[in-house]
């Protein structure tokens, strides 16, 4: 069997990831009819539990959901959350089980989040101070945006903020791991604020915190809101060498 040089297979392995990594955005409609199989996920999990973690303590535990495990927790959050937002419950009974974002906003990332969301509006076509349709869209975080599978991730509360780094890490494996196979995720935080229902209905013991869940299946290729593609800063504003 011919071989290719090396140098040809280097240039070809380097342009496969960064397309993959480029390709890569949060989705927020899949095809909610087409499924993902159990093989596929497991291909995916084992690639992605190849991350790095802090002498390789591998704090990371994921919670794949679908059909009726899927149907009953998108039940009970949305309902908690419609419950909110008609007033019949406070906010504060949920609290996120850690704080994601400032509790203070500076710039420029208050600038970043505020350019994101008005981005989202905007091709959702959601006009300032349409509250019923931002609560609408809000809502839809809850269904997994139709996506099929829903994944929540995991660390155990006896380990430090470092354990939140290695499980950031093994996420972004399987986000990218998910595209290679032509599936794509969305990464939300937003059900964090529900993790007493969320746990609870995984069955998880009440020594692990959840991090973040994670839409995960095929993007609906006619939906408006996939044609979002946010921006990303120069290095320029980021990075800086020194010699």
């Amino acid at each position: 069997m011919t071989t290719l040089p090396d140098h040809i297979n280097t240039n070809m392995l380097t342009k496969a990831v960064d397309q993959t990594i480029n390709s890569r955005y949060s989705v927020r409609a899949f095809l909610k009819d087409r499924e993902v199989s159990r093989s596929v996920i497991e291909d995916i999990l084992q690639v992605a539990c190849r991350a790095p973690s802090g002498t390789n303590t591998q704090p990371w535990k994921v919670y794949i959901v679908s059909g009726k495990s899927r149907e009953r927790i998108v039940e009970r959050v949305c309902q908690a959350q419609l419950d909110i937002n008609n007033g019949k419950i406070d906010a504060s009974q949920y609290q996120e089980s850690f704080k994601y974002y400032p509790e203070q906003w500076v710039s420029p990332y208050i600038d970043r989040r505020r350019q994101n969301g008005w981005a989202l509006y905007g091709v959702l076509n959601i006009q300032r101070g349409e509250k019923e349709k931002m609560a609408a869209q809000q809502l839809r975080n809850f269904k997994f945006f139709d996506a099929p599978v829903g994944l929540f991730f995991t660390v155990d509360r006896v380990m430090g903020i470092g354990a939140k780094m290695d499980i950031a890490m093994m996420m972004q494996n399987v986000m990218l791991a998910s595209k290679a196979r032509g599936l794509d995720t969305c990464p939300q935080a937003a059900w964090n604020h529900f993790h007493q229902i969320v746990l609870q209905e995984l069955n998880a013991p009440t020594t692990e915190t959840l991090v973040c869940g994670m839409a995960l299946g095929y993007a609906d290729p006619d939906a408006v809101v996939n044609q979002l593609q946010t921006p990303r800063e120069s290095i320029v504003t980021f990075s800086q060498f020194l010699d």
